[in-house]
């Protein structure tokens, strides 16, 4: 029984040993003691019997030892939880305050991650604007959904010590992601009232799965700072409300000015400010009788028939003398109350209706609301020629002549209103620049003539959203009976020149130069590949999101010399649309991969997996083709994957 290994380590010889089991009173072993060579002879009976009654006395003294050691860690444990809470709970911003208790539940519980979702009753989700160890993002899911749903539905915790035994958890996020799931522990947070509002989530526990204890501080962490997350909740709608109240304020284009009780002037707009031609400190606080005074003072009669009658004053076209000019106003005057009906003071709109707007109104109507303004503000010779960074938009109708053939003459010019109707909202509401349409055709750009810093993610939002609302049009058509439209879209970033093209009697604001014929030749290829969107990997280097895309080939347009890398952006696509399509994105990379090694074989086996997946892939039919071609007939090793388009 002896192992003579310690010996060897230690240099010590053991020639004996005496050893005995530490009791207590209830005959319970709670250790042992040994020891070794007996200076004198061997150790005896007696010299047993010795150190079991010395033992026996200092069982007493050990397990007391033992309890303050325990009473001592529980107390410092408590403390710190105390401090843990109290730190925490002094935050009042929800995103601050969400980060801490992240960070301190993943310290906590010694684990990896940790998520806290509130529950967001407007939209029945649970969100989070941070998940400890990811980016910083919002996430959103539906509150009855996945773990996280289970726990809030249910109001119970859940302990997953294996996650991919558990047929609840879901691997996609996993598989998205690259992270490995191994343990959970989700309980719910509940509030002074019993009700659950939200969870919080911790996930890998370093060491092993999550123990019955981390779930009882879990859970009396989530319950101390319950308070404080409605609270900072509560705090973040208040400040999102003023923010918003001001934010909508400052952005309109007509005056509001607000007086108090004793009819002061308490606020104005910036839009205030420009209309009246005023500093802040020329109006706020002064007397709307001394204010508005002489050829203005009918202003103030209406503001003063307003605080009698607690009723709207209306005033249209009406003058307002600013400085030496003469203004076409539209004017506004009404109660303020608060929520007990009881009068706070009045409020002032003015909406500037002078010749300047109604011939931007006008304007407006006739070109780009962008090129408009800039043509009010500086005239024709502000829309000078200039280089310009931006993102060309190109899109087709396929078949178009096909639909025209049986509409006719009037059916076509309906169709194309209507059509031209939705895919300009697509683009004016990411602000993108109408520039003109050609047949069928619509060309747009982003960037012109204003730029943005993510005028590629415009345009390729703009484009998603095109083929969504043009998919759920062509629900309407079909159901009543008609063709429906199909389109393909073409994206390119470049420098381009815009400017006013034309001659003395007629001029177009345009854009022209390569980027803008890569963008075209683009559009076009999406009848070769099967595609709805195909972006050159100019734009793809500027995307700043994450969408669905994939690399699709490396091409020499026609007219060109250079290769381009071109990809599809499938981001539009739903689980009907395109089934499995994480999965096949997957198959088609490392296909790719292989065809440009001249792998042939194992090529084509990934755009196998492809087809299976979705046999309506034809990117994956192509590369099929090719490989087969290539098989029979070898490149060279000089072969550099490139394709050489031979039509526009």
């Amino acid at each position: 029984r002896f192992n003579r290994s310690i010996d060897e380590q230690t240099g010590f010889t053991t020639r004996n040993i005496l050893c005995v089991p530490i009791k207590t009173v209830k005959g319970e072993v709670i250790g042992v003691a040994q020891t070794l060579n007996k200076r004198t002879g061997k150790f005896t009976k007696q010299d047993l019997s010795l150190l079991e009654a010395m033992t026996s006395q200092g069982t007493l003294a050990l397990q007391s030892a033992q309890f303050i050691e325990r009473m001592q860690a529980i107390r410092r444990q408590e403390m710190e939880f105390i401090d843990v809470v109290s730190e925490v709970t002094a935050d009042i911003k929800l995103g601050s305050l969400l980060q801490k208790v992240m960070g301190e539940a993943t310290r906590l519980l010694n684990a990896e991650r940790s998520t806290l979702f509130l529950n967001d009753e407007k939209t029945s989700e649970l969100w989070s604007e941070v998940g400890q160890g990811l980016e910083s993002v919002q996430i959103r899911l539906p509150n009855h959904l996945g773990i996280a749903g289970a726990v809030f539905s249910s109001g119970k915790a859940i302990n997953i010590p294996y996650a991919y035994a558990d047929l609840r958890f879901n691997p996609a996020f996993d598989k998205k992601t690259g992270y490995f799931t191994r343990s959970i522990l989700c309980v719910p947070i509940v509030n002074k009232h019993g009700k659950v509002i939200g969870v919080t989530q911790v996930l890998n526990k370093r060491g092993g799965p999550f123990t019955g204890e981390d779930e009882s501080r879990l859970r009396a962490f989530t319950a101390q700072i319950s308070i404080a997350l409605e609270n900072a909740k509560l705090f973040a709608d208040v400040q999102n409300m003023k923010n918003y109240n001001e934010a909508m304020l400052e952005s309109m284009s007509n005056a509001v000015i607000t007086l108090d009780e004793a009819e002061k002037i308490a606020t104005c707009n910036a839009a205030g400010l420009r209309i009246l031609r005023v500093s802040p400190a020329q109006i706020l606080q002064k007397p709307a009788a001394e204010f508005f005074a002489g050829n203005n003072a009918w202003i103030h009669e209406k503001l003063k028939r307003v605080g009698e009658t607690q009723t709207t004053e209306l005033a249209m076209e009406a003058e307002l003398i600013v400085g030496e000019d003469k203004l076409s106003v539209n004017l506004t005057a009404l109660p303020l109350l608060s929520a007990e009906k009881k009068r706070l003071g009045s409020m002032l709109m003015l909406e500037d209706i002078s010749s300047e707007k109604r011939m931007r109104s006008t304007m407006s109507r006739l070109m780009d609301p962008g090129i408009a303004d800039q043509m009010l503000a500086g005239g024709v010779d502000a829309l000078g020629g200039k280089n310009v960074m931006a993102t060309v938009l190109f899109s087709d109708i396929r078949g178009f002549t096909t639909i025209t053939e049986q509409l006719g003459a009037q059916g076509t010019v309906a169709l194309l209103n209507e059509y031209f109707t939705l895919m300009v909202d697509c683009i004016q509401r990411e602000e993108g620049m109408l520039d003109k349409f050609i047949g069928d055709a619509i060309m747009a750009a982003f960037g012109i003539p204003v730029g943005h810093d993510d005028d590629a993610d415009r345009s390729v939002r703009t484009s998603i959203a095109m083929i969504r609302e043009l998919w759920t049009w062509n629900k309407q058509r079909v159901s009543e009976g008609k063709l429906p439209v199909d389109i393909g879209i073409g994206l390119n970033t470049d420098n381009v020149v815009s400017g006013t093209i034309g001659s003395k009697k007629r001029m177009d604001y345009t854009i022209i130069g390569d980027g803008v014929n890569l963008a075209a030749r683009l559009e076009s290829a999406c009848k070769q590949y099967g595609a709805h969107i195909l972006i050159s990997e100019f734009t793809y280097k500027q995307l700043r999101g994450t969408y669905y895309s994939r690399e699709l080939d490396l091409v020499v347009v026609k007219g060109k010399t250079k290769p381009v890398a071109i990809y599809e952006i499938l981001d539009y696509h739903t689980d009907d649309s395109y089934p499995q399509m994480t999965d096949a994105l997957r198959h088609f990379r490392s296909g790719l991969m292989k065809y440009r090694q001249q792998k042939w074989k194992d090529a084509k086996s990934e755009f196998g997996e492809v087809l299976a997946l979705n046999d309506h892939d034809k990117a994956a039919k192509i590369y099929i083709e090719r490989c087969d071609h290539f098989l029979a007939n070898s490149p060279g090793e000089d072969w550099d994957g490139v394709w050489v388009m031979e039509t526009k």
